[in-house]
């Protein structure tokens, strides 16, 4: 006769694959709970546990408990495969606190791979884990690179699908790869919010200033000009800049404001207010036009999205479409486990909402 401890270990096996066709992630019973449930003791209890873990049913985390990660046979692994463009710059550090701290409470672990949006450091990526048998994921949270072009990682992508790895875009998807899903922000309300709240401040000389080579900025600035045509100001279209990754890496290694001067050199005479794609951008134009005794808001509003801290870095605090804290982050995390779990996850879009600081007023008159 087996052992009280394999028995049990094996009971709990059948419990885990019962639980595991549900669509969350599953905690087992607290320890005392199993004693009672089981009439074991505590020893036997722990030991059935280590078993597991160690055949890789369950993960431990402390003062958390146990969690369900699937059978050798499901896929066991736990781990997630996060890709963002940095894991240091502007609202990184806080998106993956959330991202990360989800997938925790949930038992699993996760490693953040950078891609400095770059297409071919992510091919390096998705080639790893495509070719990685010895740590094998159970899923990935991908912030595409350059997602206003479609992607040639496409092959990879699809290959890693193929293998039963559940796949999510964040904040920016490819348009070669429509059925994968995705949580994305609401960029294009918030481009048309932000120009129409600008409006009805009375401005009609209205500038802005995207990144081109991602979704995000392609949807902002569509949802300014939706703004500016329904209010019959669609003029203002001569006065929209455009830059790009490489731009902004120039930017925020070596403090190259370039292309924000050529910006303003070109516009700062025919706008009173300057929609930016993020709180990073505002806070650098900012800076420019101090620099220039150009003030804000009295002489040029500028608002933007994101409201990270450089809103309130800025030595004018910045007026900002932002989301609710912790959304996106939260809602990957939710997202890529309920595709684990065989759920299914279509397009999630996370709202924003206007918060009102002081770099925005009327136009000068």
């Amino acid at each position: 006769m087996s052992a009280k401890y394999i028995r049990l270990a094996s009971q709990l096996k059948n419990l885990i694959e019962k639980n595991l066709e549900s669509d969350t992630i599953y905690q087992l019973p607290t320890e005392a709970a199993l004693c009672q449930t089981y009439n074991v003791s505590r020893q036997t209890v722990r030991k059935a546990l280590s078993v597991l873990e160690e055949e890789h049913w369950i993960k431990k985390r402390q003062g958390s408990g146990s969690y369900a990660v699937g059978s050798p046979r499901q896929g066991g692994a736990s781990q997630i495969a996060i890709l963002v463009h940095s894991n240091t710059e502007y609202i990184y550090p806080r998106l993956l606190a959330d991202l990360c701290g989800t997938l925790q409470k949930h038992g699993f672990s996760w490693t953040v791979y950078v891609t400095e949006n770059q297409i071919s450091k992510e091919r390096e990526i998705l080639q790893f884990l495509l070719e990685n048998q010895d740590n094998p994921v159970r899923g990935i949270v991908s912030e595409g690179c350059k997602t206003s072009f479609p992607t040639p990682n496409h092959d990879l992508y699809s290959r890693l699908a193929q293998n039963r790895i559940s796949i999510l875009f964040f904040r920016g998807s490819y348009s070669n790869l429509p059925d994968f899903p995705s949580v994305k922000d609401q960029n294009f309300d918030g481009g048309y919010a932000l120009g129409q709240y600008l409006v009805t401040l009375g401005h009609q000389k209205i500038g802005g200033i995207f990144k081109t080579d991602d979704i995000q900025g392609i949807e902002q600035c569509s949802g300014l000009l939706s703004a500016l045509r329904d209010a019959q100001l669609l003029s203002c279209e001569e006065y929209i800049c455009r830059f790009d990754t490489h731009q902004l890496t120039a930017l925020q290694k070596e403090q190259d404001t370039g292309f924000l001067s050529d910006f303003l050199d070109r516009q700062l005479q025919g706008v009173t207010a300057i929609v930016c794609c993020d709180d990073e951008i505002a806070y650098w134009i900012i800076k420019e036009l101090t620099y220039r005794k150009v003030r804000v808001p009295d002489d040029v509003s500028v608002v933007c999205f994101d409201c990270s801290y450089l809103s309130d870095l800025s030595s004018v605090p910045i007026t900002s479409y932002a989301q609710k804290e912790h959304d996106i982050g939260t809602a990957a995390a939710e997202s890529v486990l309920k595709i684990i779990k065989g759920s299914s996850v279509f397009l999630q879009r996370c709202p924003w909402q206007l918060v009102i600081k002081r770099s925005a007023g009327p136009p000068p008159f």
